[in-house]
């Protein structure tokens, strides 16, 4: 009865947070009101502070933070909080200048102008930097209300795509050929000619609260519209010059005058809880998602009949067999057919796998270092699978800034007991006495290798003066959680692990003259192409959302083909052993491994 009660609590706890976490786009994060400037209220606010993040580049690794480049600054500069999820992505997220007042619209309103003169080297080295910039097609990414600011744009067959950040400017080559940043206008047309995108148009949507049951506004949208405008007089722009042209060649002084203007739409059809899905629909469409998966169950369905047919019609009568050659004494026992019973001569006469069935189970060479990649394997296997299961319930979800990175790096950090068990019991399965070396390893080896390389990357992008170096505070606190959570709970799981009695191995090893010898890197490659064939669209989503700098958000199909590669690689294992076993190659360990 008391299991009964626990059982129907748990079950109506779990569904009232399912039935919470379905009302809001991303669990944890409340949504802000903003009513117009002197309206006296708690609940809202008038004040609209536009963020930056850092600028980046599909033609250069190296991103850089907004303060690099020579725009306008904020007086008053204050960084949010960031997690340690943005911190390792780079993600240098400040305030700006371009500050808004709640249905206060404003037309070409002055931020800053930026002066260069010929004869200071400091200006030089701006400008110069400036045009590099240009040139390597940089963008901005803005944030407002904790959402990007787009620019929207028509593409191909009549689809407008909206893209989380817009270039700095554009540049026209020396023989005519314009960026493709310079589509926005026609003017661009000089040569050897650099255009600072030095105006935007900003168009904020919100959503009325006047029928809901909360006050204000809510912010729905952001979108914007560069602009190369020269300003003939600086303190009083106007907004209607030709565009600003910066000389490949810096011979005289320069001013730069940065504007804007804002205006706001009411929408009353976009919810705060989908108003991320007019960026989100603009990615990879969903018809190529169900193109992967039904890719990828067709080649599972394949290996499924091939594991079956193996299990079904050959292991399951040659086990038989083998088990009535083993208990019956064919001595005593009247003749029977021949389908039913085989004498022990004839079964040593048989050839294949079976003339290795003993053999399998002597411990391989290195046994200690492959117990060490099995646990470190499960560890990241079942953070793997944690953080993709979150991710498909909305809280690691793009509007989350950091939190699939902070998720994934927390999750490997508690999950040191199962690496430590694993990598305990196998070793232990293998015969090993050194558990203190298999520990050590267990705990140090593959994260120390992958913490190196990351070091001397954050080195070189230091010394580039890259905003994705990470600061030394940070680098402490990784360590800390290494050495202070991790490296105890790897040493808890080996604990129970050694302590744990192992299986008994049949001990019928015998030294087997091996008729056919497999070489590894065919059997490996082999193994390779199934698993790939099964992610490969997933995977060129994924490597494209990261080189690109665009949002991954279909955490649901990566979910299911994450599940479809499990399997694969699992039955994929099997059908090479198998096969090896076959060729009387009993190394089987390290190659079902590899």
């Amino acid at each position: 009865m008391q299991l009964d009660i626990t059982l129907g609590f748990g079950l109506a706890c779990i569904l009232i947070a399912l039935n919470c976490c379905s009302g809001f786009y991303l669990p944890g994060l409340a949504p802000v009101s903003f009513c117009k400037k002197g309206d006296d209220s708690d609940e809202c606010q008038d004040q609209i502070q536009l963020f930056v993040n850092r600028l980046d580049s599909v033609e250069s690794v190296l991103p850089y933070e907004y303060d690099v480049f020579d725009f306008c600054q904020d007086v008053q500069e204050r960084r949010p909080s960031e997690n340690l999820g943005q911190v390792l992505f780079g993600e240098r997220i400040e305030t700006s200048p371009y500050k808004f007042s709640f249905m206060s619209p404003e037309t070409c309103h002055k931020v800053c102008t930026k002066s260069y003169d010929t004869t200071k080297k400091e200006d030089q080295g701006k400008l110069e930097f400036l045009k590099n910039g240009i040139q390597l097609n940089y963008q901005h990414h803005w944030i407002v209300d904790n959402m990007p600011v787009t620019w929207c744009y028509d593409v191909e067959d009549d689809q407008k795509y909206c893209s989380p950040g817009f270039p700095i400017g554009c540049f026209v080559t020396l023989d005519g050929r314009p960026m493709d940043a310079c589509v926005i206008s026609s003017q661009f047309n000089k040569k050897n000619t650099f255009y600072i995108f030095n105006h935007v148009d900003i168009v904020i949507t919100y959503h009325s609260g006047a029928d809901e049951d909360w006050r204000g506004a809510r912010l729905v949208a952001a979108t914007l519209k560069p602009k190369s405008i020269k300003h003939s007089n600086a303190e009083n722009p106007t907004c209607d010059g030709p565009p600003m042209e910066i000389p490949a060649e810096f011979k005289s002084n320069l001013e730069l005058t940065y504007t804007y203007s804002i205006t706001y739409e009411e929408n009353n059809q976009i919810k705060w809880a989908s108003r991320w899905d007019y960026i989100l629909v603009s990615m990879p469409h969903t018809n190529i998602q169900w193109f992967s998966i039904m890719n990828s169950l067709v080649i599972v369905l394949f290996l499924s009949g091939m594991v079956a047919m193996i299990l079904l019609r050959t292991l399951h009568k040659d086990i038989a067999r083998y088990n009535q050659v083993d208990q019956a004494d064919l001595v005593k026992i009247p003749p029977q057919p021949k389908s039913v019973f085989i004498s022990y001569e004839e079964a040593q006469e048989e050839s294949g796998w079976k003339q290795v069935h003993g053999d399998v189970f002597r411990p391989p060479r290195m046994g200690l270092l492959l117990s060490v990649f099995l646990g470190q394997g499960t560890q990241i296997s079942i953070m793997t699978f944690i953080t993709l299961f979150l991710a498909c319930l909305g809280f690691l979800s793009p509007a989350n800034r950091g939190a699939l990175m902070t998720c994934a790096v927390v999750l490997w950090v508690l999950l040191g007991t199962p690496a430590g068990y694993v990598s305990s019991r196998m070793y232990k399965t293998f015969g090993g006495e050194k558990w203190k070396t298999n520990v050590l390893l267990t705990a140090l080896l593959c994260p120390g290798v992958v913490f190196a390389d990351f070091f001397l990357m954050n080195l070189i992008l230091w010394a580039e003066g890259s905003s994705a170096a990470m600061p030394f505070g940070t680098l402490v606190a990784v360590l800390a959680l290494w050495f202070g959570i991790s490296v105890p709970l790897t040493f808890v799981g080996a604990y129970f692990g050694f302590k744990k009695h192992c299986n008994q191995i049949p001990d019928r090893s015998q030294a087997i003259e091996q008729s056919f010898f497999t070489k590894s890197a065919p059997g490996i490659v082999m193994g390779g192409i199934l698993p790939f064939g099964c992610i490969f669209i997933q995977l060129f989503f994924i490597l494209n959302s990261i080189w690109s700098h665009q949002m991954y958000y279909m955490f649901g199909f990566l979910f299911l083909v994450f599940i479809i590669l499990l399997i694969t690689c699992s039955e994929a294992t099997i059908l090479l052993c198998y096969f090896h076993l076959c060729a009387e190659d009993y190394h089987w360990w390290w190659r079902s491994f590899l």
